[in-house]
């Protein structure tokens, strides 16, 4: 598909610098393709009435790392400015990132990384496409996530980091109640709506709760540059679908109940556990699944998910759930009903359209 199908304007007063307070005060569109009405207003303190008892949530319980690393490349007595943003680890000492500017770095070019205490040295192993390198650090397992941790910054998305600089309240608000296990580099950011309170209304109405884990990398935040839907690559990211998840979720179906994946993240790694059959199967590795129009979820009844940008692959996923011309015209409803986007903006609950499953 083209990707300008996609598109669409957002004024810039829409997209929301800070999350709501408390957490989950944030509203909440539903989009029931094929209902009536199809768009309706909510917020998320709702959502235990909207759902049913014995329905399951799942969430992704991956934690945000200080991935963004600020330094100097050295080689001889030349030094220059680098930008590293650390996307996915490929062993105890090395990491893939994307680095700023990549064209002049070459490889065996050593990168020092300074902060108030530790000084984190890499060298540059492979260079790929698109400023993607492979760095090779001098430590490696706990050490390194420690020294990371000490020099490293909350890799804020663009459109914020545009904005305004990085600040301590970042730090847990660019982090779910849910996260537990170190390796993201952006949040599921559909989980940041949630809190103890909502969790507990939400078991008090019988409504299970389950966890996945997926990784976030910066690829998701680069944008789509091909004309085609067909000649974008997807960059890999990590991630878990637990034996005991994939247990319960398929006792979930095989009552009728729905499993709602909270955020794009969980639907994705759900997905590529999934089998032909529906069936979700315990799941550990690495995936790239890319999801537009035309695909058949197999694993998901609904996806609670933030606001996303235009020409993205978020918001080609969304429309292969919905529909493409139901999501533009939940878009513009959101836009005109001045919900706040992105990040930290406000949720939608998204059903499919028929033939989406």
């Amino acid at each position: 598909m083209r990707v300008d199908q996609f598109d669409f304007d957002l004024p810039n007063e829409r997209i929301a610098l800070r999350p709501a307070r408390p957490r989950d005060a944030a509203r909440m569109l539903i989009v029931r393709p094929g209902a009536e009405p199809v768009l309706s207003d909510h917020g998320v303190r709702d959502l235990p009435s909207i759902l049913e008892p014995g329905d399951a949530l799942v969430f992704n319980d991956t934690k945000v790392i200080p991935a963004q690393l600020e330094g100097k490349r050295i080689r001889g007595e030349i030094t220059a400015g680098i930008s590293a943003t650390l996307h996915l680890r490929s062993g105890p000492d090395r990491w893939r990132a994307f680095v700023r500017p990549a064209k002049k770095l070459q490889i065996e070019d050593t990168i020092i990384f300074d902060g108030p205490e530790t000084r984190l040295s890499a060298k540059v192993a492979e260079k790929s496409e698109g400023g993607e390198v492979l760095l090779i650090f001098d430590r490696s397992g706990l050490e390194l996530d420690t020294a990371i941790a000490k020099v490293g910054h909350i890799p804020l998305p663009p459109y914020i980091a545009q904005k305004r600089g990085e600040d301590e309240q970042d730090r847990s608000d660019y982090q779910t109640i849910f996260a537990q296990k170190d390796g993201a580099v952006a949040a599921p950011t559909a989980g940041l709506h949630f809190t103890p309170q909502l969790l507990q209304a939400l078991a008090d109405r019988g409504i299970e709760q389950h966890r996945v884990t997926l990784h976030v990398g910066a690829g998701t935040f680069l944008p789509v540059k091909a004309d085609d839907t067909d000649d974008h690559k997807m960059h890999a990211e990590g991630g878990e679908v637990p034996f005991e998840t994939a247990e319960a979720l398929k006792a979930v179906k095989a009552r009728g109940n729905k499993v709602v994946s909270v955020g794009t993240t969980s639907l994705r790694i759900l997905e590529s556990s999934a089998r032909e059959t529906g069936s979700i199967e315990a799941f550990s590795g690495e995936t790239a699944i890319f999801i537009t129009p035309g695909y058949r979820f197999k694993a998901i009844d609904a996806l609670m998910t933030n606001f996303h940008l235009p020409r993205s692959t978020l918001f080609m996923l969304v429309s292969a759930l919905s529909g493409l011309e139901t999501m533009q015209a939940a878009y513009a409803h959101a836009i005109g009903e001045q919900y706040r986007f992105y990040s930290y903006g406000d949720a939608s609950l998204l059903f499919p359209q028929q033939g989406a499953k």
